[in-house]
């Protein structure tokens, strides 16, 4: 089976039991976007509503005459009001992702892949445009296709960084990475999307070994893509000191999401993905 393929397979199970949800559109003026499903309000669309009584204003030619024949008074057609909300994801794919410290557990690569195409499944179900880095926010399935060749390609470097260019304004995004690299990249894409009107969620996804730190006596410290390396004979003498620089960028990370109106959550490998999808469409439907 491809790449693509077993992506989307898995993408498809993560979504199947759960219900469509829609992201909620904020400053829905400067982002609207036309859609087919409608949001249940009277308003721009070409989709039938409901008929009511004409009311002053109303101009002539808007009165359904062929209803009106059929009653006393005149009526008008309300068409739907049909938006849909453009949802931006970046997926960090980079060598840092690959990492698993289990054969019995996904990488994080694989795991953040797999959640921000579940998403989209979800997303494009419920009317939603979704899009990535380079492929413009649309629907359909040969949007979710086209997304999951996408995500099954792998960067080059050790870390990856957010990528905002081309998001609409005022506009949902989702950034899925571990976070672990330069933390001035990270936070200037999310300055710079946050300037633009764009709210949304960080997920960061790590290994239970990140958190944990059990090493003791040798060991060798390498990054994924070789870039990094640092040899050590009493690694439990850096345990504590990890641990603090670790829980140190979780919190520059809720602090910058705090700051721009976003939402911050970690999830671990070892934990549920459906959990992880969960959270990730309640930040998408609130600002902090």
């Amino acid at each position: 089976m491809s790449a693509p393929l077993t992506l989307r397979t898995g993408a498809e199970a993560l979504a199947a039991p759960l219900p469509p949800l829609m992201a909620e559109a904020e400053h829905l003026a400067a982002s609207v976007l036309l859609g087919d499903h409608g949001r249940r309000r009277a308003g721009l669309g070409d989709t039938f509503w409901q008929y009511r009584p004409a009311q002053p204003h109303d101009e002539a030619r808007s009165i359904d005459w062929r209803r009106s024949g059929r009653a006393d008074g005149a009526f008008v057609q309300d068409k739907e009001w049909q938006i849909a909300q453009s949802v931006s994801m970046w997926v960090d794919q980079s060598a840092s992702m690959t990492f698993t410290s289990s054969a019995e557990l996904p990488s994080k690569g694989h795991r953040a892949r797999t959640l921000a195409l579940a998403s989209a499944i979800l997303l494009i179900r419920g009317g939603e445009r979704v899009g990535l880095p380079g492929l413009p926010p649309r629907r359909g399935k040969a949007q979710l296709d086209r997304m999951s060749e996408l995500l099954s390609e792998d960067e080059a470097g050790d870390y990856g960084a957010p990528q905002a260019q081309g998001m609409l304004a005022h506009s949902r995004a989702l950034f899925i990475s571990d976070f672990l690299g330069d933390i001035a990249a990270i936070e200037a894409a999310l300055t710079r999307a946050a300037d633009n009107g764009v709210h949304g969620a960080l997920l960061q996804v790590l290994d239970p070994q990140e958190e944990a730190f059990p090493f003791q006596g040798r060991t060798v410290f390498e990054s994924m893509g070789g870039g990094l390396r640092h040899e050590t004979l009493k690694a439990r003498d850096l345990r504590d000191r990890y641990l603090d620089r670790l829980a140190e960028r979780k919190d520059r990370l809720a602090g910058l999401a705090r700051l721009t109106g976003w939402q911050f959550n970690s999830h671990h490998t070892g934990d549920s993905a459906a959990a992880a999808l969960l959270w990730t469409f309640g930040a998408l439907e609130r600002r902090a």
